[in-house]
């Protein structure tokens, strides 16, 4: 995978916790139990997409410009998108990306369970 980062990049975030998924072979990244990122696992554990959550409108736009990033893989195709792993996405914008789906998942709590996912600490 190009984007050897995620991992840690993602983890570094306030109040995220990762599994994997078995029945999918997805590495879940989490908010308040609720899924922002996905690495997507092939049959021998290889990752080919990158998953994560963003406005419709964004989406639409982002997949017209960049061939490596397609309706969410297996997932809600209007809110979802899918990068792919070892794609020309740029390194910079996927960054973006994530941080807006985390942003994005986070605003769905309410304001109180805002504040307990962010002032809680990384397990």
């Amino acid at each position: 995978m190009k984007y050897t980062w995620i991992d840690e990049y993602l983890l570094s975030k306030k109040g995220v916790t990762k599994d994997l998924q078995k029945e999918w072979n997805w590495i879940r990244y989490q908010i308040g139990g609720k899924m922002f990122a996905a690495v997507c696992l092939d049959d021998i554990d290889k990752p080919y997409y990158i998953t994560l959550k963003l406005e419709p409108a964004e989406g639409d736009f982002l997949r017209s410009q960049y061939e490596d990033i397609i309706p969410g893989y297996y997932m809600n195709k209007i809110h979802w998108n899918s990068v792919k792993a070892d794609g020309e996405v740029p390194d910079d914008l996927l960054r973006d990306l994530l941080d807006k789906s985390y942003q994005l998942v986070l605003s769905g709590f309410s304001k109180k369970k805002q504040r307990e996912i962010l002032e809680s600490t990384n397990d």
